[in-house]
């Protein structure tokens, strides 16, 4: 094992794998400078000294005095601009449930197994649901299959034309809605024209939306 001019012991031929210095076949030639005080922290990382190069960022503590480049302060880095949002996603979309007598005597006019027993209710005040999520749903809760939709007529009053699950709004990728009968008993139709079973049918700002013998849903568009 060789021993660098500063006396250290080095297994490495070059460079004293201790203090760094480069090797000369063993022989000291010159006094090694004189030790920095134990523990010393490097002018750059902070380390305590315990050669004379630092350990972890290799800084030479017998080098001449150096300004050491500070480190500029990071500061936030603007993000990239929000992406526009879709057509439609700000928009506050509500489903107003009511009654409709003209309707119901459409309804009873073309008569039906039911038509002799059902009666417009007297008193029917609007209710508001707000459409949230990709899908919701139009009809009635369920206590036995424990299921309630996010459009829930189940009174009262309560229309007895209306399906469990009569028919399902969907969102689209572009923010409107699409309207899908899923196969309910009675039907739905959108501004008087009836609906095919499992075909969605897009819907806007304004429209109605006739299920069960006399409810009538009107979809309106808040702006945020």
């Amino acid at each position: 094992m060789a021993t660098c001019p500063n006396g250290h012991p080095s297994v490495e031929q070059d460079y004293c794998d201790v203090c760094g210095s480069p090797m000369s076949g063993g022989q000291v030639s010159a006094p090694p400078p004189a030790a920095a005080p134990s523990g010393e922290p490097c002018p750059v990382c902070q380390t305590p000294r315990a050669a004379q190069y630092c350990e972890v960022c290799g800084y030479d503590f017998n080098a001449p005095a150096a300004v050491i480049p500070e480190v500029p302060e990071v500061t936030e880095v603007p993000g990239p601009a929000t992406a526009p949002t879709p057509l439609g996603r700000a928009t506050r979309w509500e489903a107003i449930a009511g009654s409709d007598r003209a309707y119901f005597d459409k309804v009873v006019a073309e008569g039906g197994p039911d038509a002799a027993t059902m009666a417009f209710p007297p008193y029917c005040p609007e209710r508001s649901f707000a459409m949230l999520g990709q899908h919701v749903r139009i009809g009635r809760h369920s206590a036995s299959r424990g299921t309630r939709p996010e459009i829930d007529l189940s009174g009262p009053p309560q229309d007895p034309g209306v399906s469990h699950l009569h028919a399902v709004l969907m969102l689209r990728d572009d923010g409107g809605w699409d309207l899908v009968d899923p196969g309910s008993a009675n039907g739905t139709h959108v501004n008087g024209k009836g609906l095919a079973v499992n075909v969605p049918v897009p819907i806007k700002a304004g429209d109605r939306i006739h299920v069960g013998a006399w409810t009538v849903i009107t979809i309106r568009e808040n702006s945020p």
